[in-house]
């Protein structure tokens, strides 16, 4: 089995795999979990050859959705992994412009959100103490 993170030296490579119509992320062998746990969050699906112990793992786009939004999905994921320190390169035939962008925006929507602080529940917080006066 051919490891395009391996052969290209990067986290990821999203590409079409011959032959396939098949949406495949590989990682470098002895990529970490994190990785592998980040691109499931991303919405891919995990794969290991053998599964007993695996030696190879690779990720695919879900093959229930249609191939616009298996794009869109390869495509949203990039500027997370960016953003995560991840090295990614994505095939042209996979790459989704607008969904790049839209990913992009709201990645920066969300972090230029104010953090929203917890407050405590009514009740139970402890008496005010008295303000001290000075004569």
């Amino acid at each position: 089995m051919a490891n395009l993170a391996d052969e290209y030296g990067t986290d990821v490579e999203i590409y079409i795999k011959a032959l396939t119509t098949t949406i495949h992320a590989d990682t470098p062998t002895g990529a970490s979990d994190q990785l592998h746990n980040l691109l499931e969050h991303l919405g891919l699906e995990r794969h290991e050859y053998p599964a007993d112990t695996p030696i190879y793992t690779w990720h695919t786009v879900p093959e229930h959705l249609d191939a616009d939004e298996q794009k869109r999905l390869a495509t949203r994921a990039i500027p997370v992994l960016f953003l995560a320190g991840y090295e990614v390169n994505c095939t042209p035939e996979v790459f989704d412009e607008s969904a790049y962008r839209q990913a992009v925006q709201d990645l920066r929507t969300r972090a230029g959100r104010p953090a929203v602080r917890q407050q405590a529940p009514i009740g139970s917080a402890s008496p005010a103490a008295p303000a001290r006066r000075t004569p």
